[in-house]
């Protein structure tokens, strides 16, 4: 957590109940609460006789059924995806075989960057490299339902398909894991990209969105202003980074040691991704060199 955010941890996730958040909106969220997740992901339906689904979520049968109940006999033209995240994407299968539904998406899962030799992706299994859209959704392009139109924002920097979508002429944007209420996004190498997610948040701020809903948690309600304030977080957390290195730390682990002092231990793992997430985009600068390619093993130091 970061004292130059202002975080909103409090959230009712009503398991199993759709529940309303804005005009033609409601929200679903699935039960599978973790460290990751918050109280779970959250699954949004638009629409009225006839609706889209965003974020179906994990393979669930308890969220599946809750989805169908919720729907209660709605069309359902089209599905959704973020990105492709297991906790977002795989309940999409399920769903388009029962209704009949298109997929729609950026692509399927890829890397940020090439995996470098001898690299081991953390979060390789937490990928659904079997999803496919039938839609790949340019960034910017709209697709119109009955009463809805939901146009694409291209937001790499979690995943590199990630998208955020606009429910058009709303004000509302679905800013997946991008953007949330409770928590900074992980960003972690290869998978992620620094770089990618600070021209994401540039790029939002230079909307007019009045309302996120994320893909965990409860709604932003003032985005410009968080969104500043997660850039400026990013930045310091840059700036850590330097100083440690300028200081004399040369491994990641001695960096998280130094910099996380007040997070649990049980999440210097993450830390330590988001640390070479952090030196990655400094050596992109110019900045920082490593023994190497740049891996949480590696040693760095001042360029």
């Amino acid at each position: 957590m970061a004292d130059d955010i202002d975080f909103d941890t409090a959230f009712l996730p009503s398991y199993g109940v759709a529940v309303p958040v804005a005009s033609g909106v409601q929200r679903l969220t699935v039960n599978n609460p973790s460290p990751f997740t918050f109280h779970g992901t959250n699954s949004y339906i638009v629409g009225g006789s006839s609706v889209a689904v965003i974020d179906p979520g994990p393979d669930d049968d308890a969220h599946f059924e809750a989805l169908m109940r919720a729907l209660d006999g709605r069309t359902v033209s089209h599905i959704f995806v973020s990105h492709t995240h297991r906790d977002h994407s795989p309940l999409a299968r399920r769903l388009k075989a029962e209704t009949g539904a298109l997929t729609v998406a950026e692509g399927p899962h890829r890397a940020s960057r090439p995996v470098h030799e001898g690299e081991v992706n953390p979060f390789a299994e937490s990928a659904d490299t079997d999803f496919r859209p039938d839609i790949a959704l340019a960034d910017g392009a709209a697709i119109e339902g009955d009463g809805w139109t939901l146009s694409a924002i291209h937001t790499p920097g979690h995943t590199a398909n990630h998208s955020a979508f606009s429910l058009d002429g709303t004000g509302i944007l679905f800013s997946a894991d991008h953007v949330m209420a409770w928590a900074t996004t992980i960003v972690a190498p290869p998978d992620g990209s620094m770089a990618d997610f600070m021209r994401s948040i540039d790029k939002l701020l230079m909307r007019d969105d009045r309302i996120f809903l994320p893909g965990h948690g409860g709604p932003v309600r003032e985005p410009a202003s968080f969104l500043r304030g997660l850039r400026t977080h990013r930045r310091m957390r840059e700036r850590a980074v330097m100083e440690r290195i300028i200081a004399g730390d040369r491994t990641i682990p001695d960096m998280v040691k130094a910099i996380y002092v007040k997070t649990d231990p049980k999440l210097h793992g993450a830390a330590a991704l988001s640390v070479l997430a952090h030196l990655e985009d400094l050596i992109e600068k110019g900045r920082v060199v490593s023994d190497g390619a740049p891996s949480l093993a590696g040693s760095y130091s001042p360029a």
